[in-house]
């Protein structure tokens, strides 16, 4: 009877333990900069720019307000991925206690790290439209020095594109994206009818019609609750292995020497071909290929 008791016991113990985990909501944020509010130009982007100070302060403002709104909606484990220049952006006491936060470079999954198949949905706050396209704010893809063109299975795709297909491969579906209007009509023609706050509207490279910070932050709050009341509704962007890479640089010579690799292809004078066995392959060579140089120290 004893044994019985005990092996019941463990039983309870263990349905419990299911029950508790079936009932966690985690939400993965993956944050960039030049989507953020009143963004224009690299005087907000980076350290040397004379209003970058204040815009890591909407930047964090922007994060806040989707956090605030996943918790409001049921989000009980909240992890952040500071995703843009040197990924040292967010200030970190001006952020909840109790999230996890991705920080700095290299990464195997680049702006996706910490991504697996345990989340719920992902959230894009801050992002720009891809190198490709001739509208949005400070458009490019992971570099607007070096490259001219990312392609996944033949078709461009920007930064957005290229994070939901590593979401993908763990099935996670992208809700949401906040940023200019270009790269809300972008990410939505990619992805399908995904919440998308629109924060500015794109004039050109470097000028927008932009909301205040206040309401850029209280319009994020609306999109992401709304995403979180449908969140059953997103489908993951997923691609069938193998994955095709196609890397198109501004310059010869990094063609060149990437070729000399046994697994790298050169299609043409500026680009490179790779053939990953998944997106996480995919994700490890791009971030070998845009980090690795031979002075890297320590």
């Amino acid at each position: 009877m004893k044994s019985r008791a005990i092996c019941f016991c463990l039983l309870v113990l263990s349905v419990a333990i299911t029950v508790r985990a079936q009932q966690r909501l985690k939400i993965y944020i993956s944050a960039d900069m030049e989507g953020i509010t009143g963004v224009v130009t690299g005087e907000q982007l980076g350290p040397t720019g004379f209003e970058y100070a204040r815009f890591r302060e909407f930047m964090t403002q922007e994060v806040n307000a989707a956090i605030e709104a996943a918790r409001a909606a049921g989000a009980t484990d909240i992890v952040v991925s500071d995703s843009h220049g040197n990924g040292q952006n967010l200030l970190l006491e001006k952020l909840p206690r109790d999230i996890l936060l991705i920080r700095s470079w290299p990464r195997p999954l680049m702006m996706m790290q910490g991504i697996d198949e345990t989340f719920a949905g992902v959230i894009f706050i801050g992002y720009h439209t891809a190198t490709t396209n001739s509208q949005g704010v400070r458009a490019h893809t992971i570099s607007s020095a070096r490259l001219a063109d990312v392609r996944l299975k033949g078709v461009s795709v920007s930064e957005a594109g290229l994070n939901a297909a590593i979401a993908g491969q763990f099935n996670v579906p992208v809700i949401m994206v906040s940023g200019d209007d270009a790269v809300v009509k972008e990410t939505q023609a990619l992805l399908g009818n995904v919440e998308g706050a629109v924060v500015k509207w794109a004039s050109g490279f470097h000028s927008a019609k932009t909301l205040m910070p206040e309401a850029g932050q209280q319009l994020i709050r609306e999109k992401v609750k709304n995403a979180m009341a449908r969140i059953k509704d997103f489908k993951p962007y997923k691609l069938a292995a193998p994955v095709q890479l196609d890397v198109r640089f501004k310059n010869y010579r990094p063609s060149e020497v990437l070729s000399y690799l046994s697994v790298v292809e050169r299609v043409d004078a500026h680009t490179i071909r790779y053939v990953g066995k998944d997106m996480i392959d995919v994700a490890k060579f791009l971030e070998f290929i845009m980090t690795y140089e031979p002075g890297l120290e320590p």
